[in-house]
């Protein structure tokens, strides 16, 4: 007969294991001997994506694939690890929320290492369609496996707490009693409240409506279909659409490829068809298909002049190399350089060449000038975070006055390289007023022989829709939440003859 426990005294059951230290706590329905000591390789993929990205300031996009193919990952397991990480990193800020509330110290304490699998472990029961035992079992085991038995038990623990409440429930209790809108958007959109202000601002500058805020956030966080366009006159995208993608809705010669890894298509290894936002397909051709005032006799050169790593470039010197005419792509970094040349490999060597020099200075080695000049100038990105999960955690309010100078140094170059009757185009892929409107505005100051065409005419004519609605006040702003691509940017500006 067991004897009565009286307080005070510790509580064991036949094994000696103590229960009961502190309230109502119950063991694990697997016993320890069974639990997962192991890895599962598309988690352990996802799980180094999160560290690199931590520890050695990596991208995701690079880190992924040659993880993917370290741990030979097959399609599905590549398609999971792909969410996981990339899910993982874009609600960082809304899961670090959660696990403070679970954690029973600042998460500034935990080993980085321990923050990331538990990350992985919230994702899992937040977002993806993972029954919450195998989330927490396969979280444990990672952690198990690549950090130590000990941490893994703080995991166990802290996943059960976050596995009681839903996403939805969650996100009530995050902002209960907020009345800021702006903080709200950030708890419940996993975006810095910095870029919410930015872009709330934004779209108000652009002629739209703040109300729209919700809906831009949510379209940063939905995983982008990969886009492809087959370079004119050179590609096309027959591979793609039997190995399953579908005919792009915005842009000629292009598709949506959602069936895998689009590097295994011979047309994409080759170049022919390459890799490309459809915002920035639609950019690029409306840029080549201005009219200009004046046609040379001798052909017209055209100007990439922020080449790398060379996208935009190969699309326009297969449309020049269609029409006679030449391209020189300038890159002003020697390894991105590269990459231009190796984008430009399946067009022409006759139509195109690559300088490798600072884009500012230009003008002296091309004295005659340029007809059409795409000025694609390096920003903070904002507008393309749905494919770089990182960089929203990144990117700071201070990059905005470090890049700005360059900007406008960049566009001044181009407007005083182009000739006269050319056209230049002034794209970032990003929506901010202080990187697109006010660049724009401050370089046109004093130039008279400049004034801007209606750049969203422009796109809606190289739109296979017709009618984008994305121009205001002469200048463009796509959208992810309203056309679907990456907030591209968009000016033209003509100078007289």
């Amino acid at each position: 007969m067991t004897p009565e426990h009286r307080p005070g005294e510790s509580r064991r059951n036949v094994r000696g294991r103590e229960r009961n230290r502190s309230g109502e706590r119950r063991f694990s329905a697997t016993a320890p001997g069974e639990r997962t000591r192991r890895a599962d390789p598309a988690r352990l993929v996802a799980y180094e994506v999160l560290r690199a990205v931590a520890a050695d300031d990596a991208y995701a996009n690079l880190v992924l694939p040659s993880s993917i193919r370290k741990h030979r990952l097959g399609r599905q397991d590549a398609g999971f690890a792909t969410e996981l990480a990339y899910g993982a990193l874009r609600g960082q800020g809304t899961y670090d929320a959660i696990l403070s509330l679970c954690v029973d110290r600042p998460l500034a304490q935990l080993d980085p290492a321990v923050l990331d699998a538990l990350r992985l472990g919230v994702h899992q029961l937040m977002a993806m369609r993972v029954p919450p035992h195998a989330a927490l079992d396969q979280t444990v085991g990672l952690a198990r496996a690549v950090i130590g038995a000990g941490p893994s038990s703080l995991i166990n623990a802290v996943l059960r707490k976050v596995s009681r409440r839903s996403f939805a429930e969650w996100l009530d209790v995050l902002t209960e009693g907020i009345d800021d809108p702006v903080r709200v958007s950030s708890l419940r959109h996993s975006h810095p409240e910095w870029i919410v202000r930015t872009m709330r601002q934004s779209l108000v500058n652009h002629g739209r409506s703040v109300v729209e805020i919700d809906d831009l956030l949510a379209a940063d966080n939905a995983a982008p279909v990969v886009n492809l366009i087959a370079l004119p006159g050179i590609g096309d995208l027959d591979e793609a659409l039997v190995a399953g993608a579908r005919a792009g809705e915005l842009v000629e010669d292009s598709a949506l490829f959602a069936a895998g890894d689009v590097g295994r298509l011979e047309s994409v290894r080759s170049g022919r068809v390459r890799v490309q936002d459809a915002g920035s397909q639609l950019v690029a051709r409306a840029l080549a298909a201005v009219e200009l005032d004046q046609s040379p006799e001798d052909g017209e050169r055209w100007l990439d002049l922020c080449a790398g790593p060379g996208g935009k470039s190969a699309l326009l010197a297969a449309i020049a190399a269609q029409r006679g005419y030449t391209l020189v792509a300038n890159e002003p970094a020697e390894h991105r350089a590269a990459l231009v040349q190796q984008a430009l490999a399946a067009v022409d060597p006759a139509v195109w060449s690559v300088r490798v020099g600072d884009g500012r200075s230009i003008g002296g080695a091309y004295p005659d000038g340029f007809n059409r000049i795409l000025v694609d100038a390096p920003c903070t990105g904002l507008g393309a975070l749905r494919r770089r999960p990182e960089a929203r955690w990144r990117r700071q309010p201070s990059d905005l006055a470090e890049l700005g100078p360059l900007q406008r140094n960049l566009l001044s170059e181009a407007l005083d390289t182009v000739r006269p009757g050319g056209v230049v185009a002034y794209v970032t892929c990003s929506p901010h007023p202080a990187e697109t409107t006010a660049v724009v505005q401050d370089s046109l100051r004093g130039r008279d022989d400049f004034f801007l065409m209606d750049a969203g005419q422009a796109l809606d004519g190289v739109s296979k829709g017709g009618s984008l609605r994305a121009g205001h006040d002469m200048t463009a702003q796509l959208w992810p939440h309203v056309h679907g691509t990456d907030a591209m940017f968009l000016a033209l500006i003509r100078r007289a003859i």
